[in-house]
């Protein structure tokens, strides 16, 4: 069974309003795929969270298994709220619930061992407001940072819609249109039919690890035009797919050592360079990856001389993009 797929964000916001009507959408989770074949299912699993100490029957959440849409089930009430509210004088509540994902149609013991990410809901003790009362900011875009990481050399596809489905839903007497401005050659496409934005092919860390994009809204009302724009960033997650490098093409270094020398004296050095990967922590882990052996027969040698490795985070500029990488010294 593959299970590399995954999902593009760590967590998802979305605010629920009082008295909204069963089977109003909320929003679109997406997913990626390690491997051409897979296919997404989606699922919720476990309660409601309240207050990250209670926990809730959910009676109001549910997900398409094969597109990712949450929706109400159930219209929330009043007394629903209240319920959900740690007191009902708050105006608002947060709870929480994790959406789980699997490359084969759930069954419920899975759920402690699938990916899954979160969905963070904003219950508003207030019914939804006019839709002439909001900025175009608000009519355009959720609170979430358009911020997304995605595998390197994985297949290409559909990770974030930019209609919102409430406002979609709500809001019919609007026009609302996107536009993703990016430079020319950049691997992400919108379609403007599905407001779906794309990775057109596999990426590679190594030679780009952050893009940086502007999604760009325009909301018509008869004669009235506003427009919004927001960051949409990309960032490359890293595989360890790229052997490191020396400088000179050597992996091996003389030492010539003269007499009277002083105990910490340094003899002689080589450098390697990985662009593949940055330093990480603890710093163990780094210094396992590689190691520095003194090659010889001897034990006075090994007893009297080692090798030191030292490193640290550089970068490289590949097609004139920054990507980081480690240079360590032995």
């Amino acid at each position: 069974v593959a299970l590399g797929l995954y999902f593009p964000r760590k967590e998802y916001l979305e605010n629920v309003y009082i008295d909204e009507p069963a089977g109003m959408p909320l929003l679109r989770i997406h997913a990626l795929k390690d491997s051409r074949d897979e296919v997404a299912h989606f699922h919720l699993c476990q309660n409601l969270i309240i207050s990250r100490a209670r926990s809730h029957e959910n009676n109001w959440f549910q997900i398409r298994e094969k597109t990712g849409l949450l929706y109400l089930s159930k219209s929330l009430d009043r007394e629903d709220f209240n319920m959900l509210s740690v007191g009902n004088w708050m105006p608002l509540s947060k709870v929480m619930l994790y959406v789980f994902l699997s490359s084969h149609p759930f069954q419920e013991k899975e759920c402690d061992s699938a990916t899954r990410t979160t969905v963070f809901l904003s219950l508003i003790n207030a019914t939804a407001p006019a839709c002439s009362s909001l900025t175009a900011r608000q009519l355009c875009f959720t609170e979430m940072d358009l911020s997304f990481h995605i595998k390197e050399n994985k297949p290409p596809g559909t990770f974030h819609q930019l209609q919102l489905p409430s406002v979609h839903h709500l809001c019919q007497n609007l026009s609302i249109s996107y536009k993703l401005l990016a430079a020319a050659g950049v691997p992400f496409r919108y379609n403007e039919s599905s407001s779906s934005v794309r990775v057109t092919q596999r990426l590679d860390r190594e030679e780009r690890e952050r893009y940086e994009l502007i999604a760009k809204c325009t909301v018509r009302e008869g004669s009235r035009e506003m427009q919004v724009e927001v960051p949409f960033l990309v960032n490359v997650l890293d595989e360890d797919d790229s052997p490191p490098f020396l400088p000179n093409g050597t992996d091996t270094a003389d030492a010539v050592v003269e007499f009277n020398r002083k105990e910490g004296t340094v003899l002689s050095t080589l450098t390697v360079y990985d662009a593949d990967t940055t330093p990480i922590y603890p710093l163990e882990s780094s210094r396992k990856k590689y190691t520095g052996t003194i090659i010889t027969d001897d034990p006075w040698i090994s007893e009297t001389f080692r090798v030191e490795h030292i490193f640290d985070e550089i970068h490289f500029s590949p097609n004139g993009s920054q990507v980081r990488g480690t240079r360590h010294e032995y």
